[in-house]
């Protein structure tokens, strides 16, 4: 299960722009799962550039799997 620290700061353009990009009919859950799939992403992007991150290949050659 992926943890998230959920604490980076947001500035306020950049919550009405992702508020922006759902339908009008979107729901409190709707909201949190894009919230969820920002901070998700930014992460990623985070541990990639701290080289927190590990090579498909690597993963794979670990765990016996087809490359």
């Amino acid at each position: 299960m992926l943890r998230l620290k959920m604490s980076t700061i947001v500035s306020k353009p950049d919550a009405y722009k992702l508020i922006d990009q759902l339908p009008n009919n979107a729901t409190w859950d709707d909201l949190m799962h894009e919230i969820y799939v920002r901070e998700a992403i930014e992460q990623g992007i985070e541990d990639s550039k701290s080289g927190k991150t590990k090579d498909v290949g690597e993963i794979r050659r670990k765990y016996g799997l087809p490359e």
